[in-house]
């Protein structure tokens, strides 16, 4: 499942969230790359454990956690700590990949499966051109360029990759989530009773059909969620 999340970030943590970054120190990107990604990765970071990267994290981690179209979808059981990558220059693509099955959150010592892929972006598309992120999977070729503080999730299965900036640097927040629910097809499924149910009670204050329905939600999330 891919999935544009709006607006993950207010207006002043983005503002902040800028603040950061432009004062903030980059370095090449390959040292988070695989062995095969590492030959078509030529980006910039920001360093894993430096005082900014900890700042943006501790500014993104409680939005994701307030964020009910993000737990929806994704049912988050462990976040790899969030990653920032800049494009533009001489270092302003990422060719086609496959980002690694497992990453460790090396903040908590946890070997995390990446079921899922997002790119929280933080720069507006008027700052940059080119450097769309192009995902290759079962729902075809689909390009992605969005509004800074928006948000895009999708399989950590799907090969994907980074068109060349040629004007500007596009700034973005880079990670991966373990779902509690490993399936795409059942987290999709899921996803898609908890949207129609939330319509629903927006309709009805109670309704009966509506609390049988919510049981069956919870009942398939029992049987294939692990936690």
């Amino acid at each position: 499942m891919l999935l544009h999340i709006p607006q993950v970030l207010t207006p002043d943590e983005l503002q902040r969230a800028r603040a950061i970054l432009d004062a903030a120190p980059w370095v090449l990107g390959q040292v988070t790359a695989g062995r095969q990604a590492a030959l078509v990765k030529d980006n910039e970071q920001l360093a894993q454990q430096g005082e900014h990267a900890k700042a943006l994290r501790a500014l993104i981690l409680p939005a994701l956690d307030r964020n009910t179209l993000f737990f929806s979808a994704a049912l988050p059981r462990r976040i790899v700590p969030p990653l920032f990558n800049r494009y533009g220059g001489e270092h302003a693509s990422y060719g086609k990949h496959v980002d690694n099955a497992i990453r460790v959150n090396n903040e908590l010592g946890q070997r995390v499966r990446t079921d899922i892929s997002a790119t929280l972006f933080l720069a507006n598309p008027d700052d940059y051109e080119g450097g769309d992120l192009v995902i290759d999977d079962t729902f075809g070729e689909k390009r992605v360029k969005l509004a800074a503080g928006n948000m895009v999730i999708y399989p950590g299965t799907s090969v994907h990759r980074v068109e060349p900036v040629t004007r500007g640097h596009r700034l973005a927040s880079f990670f991966w989530i373990e779902s509690m629910v490993r399936s795409d097809e059942q987290r999709r499924l899921l996803f898609d009773l908890d949207t129609h149910l939330t319509r629903l009670r927006q309709q009805h204050d109670h309704d009966e059909s509506l609390v049988g329905l919510t049981g069956t939600y919870h009942n398939l999330l029992r049987m294939w969620a692990d936690v």
